[in-house]
């Protein structure tokens, strides 16, 4: 059996699909792991849901922004953007079961020795607390005031994490670190302006991997959602996102029985969102 984890795919299904075959992907025999932003700025949301959904237990995937923004956007929590390109699920006439399907996944999965999520985890953060928090805000998701939920989801505060936080600024802190993250200071002040690489760090702040004495520093982890961040191959750490939207790559790594055993595969993007 072959285990793999798989960048944003944003919309492009048939870069995605060129992936699959790529690596010879047989939902029969193999385990995917999506790590967020299934849809939006690609043409092809509608088809990735599908197929996704279409494999079973064989492919599974965290929420990222995207995928959350569609959920609001559908509930009228959100307004669409000029650059979305939801429309191909917004209008379907199986748009109900691609919604609910979407729900039902969770934010941050640990399975095969490795924690993910599609944004970051926060450093005052351990294993379980992560999975604790997503496990909340799923349920939250799924619930019948699911539409109150996404309607008070956006926001920007607050931005640390503390144990006393309660209802929906927990949820919040939840769902911003998870799926929108990128740079915090050392005790946890999420920061959510900058979207460029490293380098562009405010001063006080850092790449949320690079804080000292994080507490999943020693637990491999997974995620995509920083672009221009690209892709990066650290012992404890990978990142997958590598701008297959933008017109760069699509990216795939097999895991094997340890964290060491990795292969990755790439395929190139012709683009699709301006």
């Amino acid at each position: 059996m072959g285990l793999y984890l798989i960048g944003d795919a944003q919309g492009c299904d048939s870069a995605l699909g060129r992936l699959l075959d790529d690596i010879g992907f047989s939902p029969s025999r193999d385990r995917i792991y999506l790590l967020g932003d299934l849809v939006n700025r690609g043409p092809e949301s509608a088809r990735v849901l599908r197929r996704i959904a279409g494999y079973g237990a064989a492919a599974r995937c965290v929420l990222g922004n995207h995928d959350l923004h569609l959920l609001g956007v559908a509930a009228g929590a959100r307004s669409a953007g000029r650059k979305d390109t939801l429309q191909t699920v917004l209008d379907a006439p199986d748009r109900a079961a691609m919604l609910d399907w979407l729900k039902q996944q969770p934010l941050a999965i640990f399975e095969h020795g490795w924690l993910m999520v599609h944004a970051g985890v926060l450093p005052q953060w351990s294993v379980e607390l992560t999975l604790e928090l997503a496990r909340e805000v799923e349920a939250a998701l799924r619930g019948t005031a699911s539409d109150d939920f996404l309607q008070s989801m956006y926001g920007n505060l607050p931005a640390q994490w503390t144990s006393d936080l309660s209802g929906i600024e927990r949820l919040r802190v939840t769902v911003n670190a998870l799926t929108r993250l990128r740079f915090c200071t050392a005790d946890g002040v999420m920061e959510f302006n900058i979207s460029a690489g490293p380098e562009t760090a405010l001063p006080g702040y850092l790449p949320w991997f690079d804080v000292p004495r994080r507490k999943t520093e020693d637990t491999p982890i997974a995620f995509g959602h920083w672009s221009a961040l690209g892709y990066l191959d650290r012992p404890n750490l990978v990142s997958l996102d590598t701008g297959c939207v933008w017109g760069r790559r699509l990216s795939a790594l097999r895991i094997g029985a340890t964290p060491i055993e990795r292969e990755l595969f790439q395929i190139d993007c012709p683009g699709a969102a301006g």
